[in-house]
């Protein structure tokens, strides 16, 4: 019996982008029948792919600890050679990627032509920064195509266990009718003032709804400062679940308001209406909610806007205009056309 054929899919970045490789990798199994899907990715987001039905193993890349200096990244490439792949795609387009698919030195390997070392890549597909990050990923599978129908849904399974944890949440805390807030992001840049979101959530409590504040352990007293004295309507549930665990979590949400970062995309999961705030960063970068009922708000016109592909951790000009002059009552207008009651 002939060996397996084994395709790696190289994807090192953060939980946003690992969602949004999800689209691909699926669509990639139904073109490579009779393949094994590997990836490569980093601690932070292995239960992303683990949570894939479409993803048959992933293997951890510690490149902030075990993996950080250039010789345990050799080791670590010499021990990935072992695993004999036939095809490599790189969806990072790093320098510690090229590195990796340059060690390899797999016959078939697909990065984008802005990759770094970009001549490792024997197949260089066109990025296009005009595109979302999902259709810009399907490159690889149907280069130069119109491709309208890109807006596939990620899928993840959600475990029992999991389903029976937030259920529980949910029941112990008698929470029905509710809003998601997800105030945190990694850049402060990225993050809506707090004292805006505070309004916002004053008014969706006077008009009856619950808010639930979602993020992760780090975001837990971020999110207890938008408590204040609803502690009956306002829950704070940041670091009580995992990314899976969020989506299942946000099933049950008739709207996800949250800064452009990595919940954005758990709503994609979800498929219910997301609202997502873009204050120094904007949505022609291509991380934009794309299904039917979501929807962004930014506040264009401003000349030092975008001022970073990521963000900062404070505005270069001290001022935040894109955050400051995005006033709530807009965010209001625009959330109150998508909630879905429920």
């Amino acid at each position: 019996m002939s060996e397996q054929k084994k395709i790696l899919i190289i994807q090192t970045a953060f939980p946003g982008d690992a969602i949004l490789t999800l689209p691909f990798i699926q669509e990639l199994k139904k073109s490579k029948t009779g393949f094994s899907i590997e990836v490569l990715c980093i601690p932070a987001t292995q239960e992303i792919f683990k949570a894939s039905a479409y993803v048959d193993e992933f293997i951890v890349l510690d490149k902030k600890d075990k993996q950080k200096s250039i010789f345990s990244l050799i080791k670590f490439i010499k021990e990935l050679r072992r695993r004999n792949y036939n095809i490599v795609y790189s969806l990072h387009r790093s320098l510690r990627s090229s590195l990796i698919v340059l060690g390899l030195n797999v016959n078939e390997s697909y990065g984008f032509d802005s990759s770094s070392l970009k001549f490792v890549y024997k197949n260089p597909v066109k990025y296009i920064p005009s595109a979302h990050e999902v259709r810009r990923n399907l490159e690889f599978i149907n280069p130069g195509s119109e491709m309208d129908n890109w807006r596939i849904q990620p899928e993840v399974k959600v475990s029992p266990e999991s389903e029976t944890k937030v259920s529980q949440y949910l029941a112990e805390k008698n929470i029905s009718k509710f809003i998601a807030i997800a105030p945190g992001s990694k850049w402060e840049t990225k993050k809506y003032p707090l004292k805006y979101f505070k309004e916002i959530i004053t008014y969706f409590v006077q008009k009856k709804y619950q808010l639930v504040l979602i993020g992760g352990a780090e975001d837990k007293d971020l999110c207890s400062q938008l408590q204040f004295d609803n502690l009956e309507k306002v829950h704070n549930a940041a670091g009580n679940f995992s990314f899976i665990e969020t989506v299942e979590l946000l099933k049950s949400s008739g709207l996800l308001v949250c800064n452009d970062s990595a919940p954005t995309h758990l709503g994609m999961c979800a498929d219910i209406p997301v609202l997502t705030i873009y204050c120094s960063t904007v949505p022609e970068f291509g991380f934009y909610p794309y299904n039917s009922k979501s929807d962004y708000i930014s506040l264009n016109g401003l000349e030092c806007k975008p001022c970073g592909i990521h963000g900062f951790n404070s505005c270069p000009l001290n001022t935040f205009d894109c955050g400051m002059l995005l006033y709530p009552q807009k965010v209001i207008e625009k959330a109150e056309k998508l909630i879905k009651v429920v």
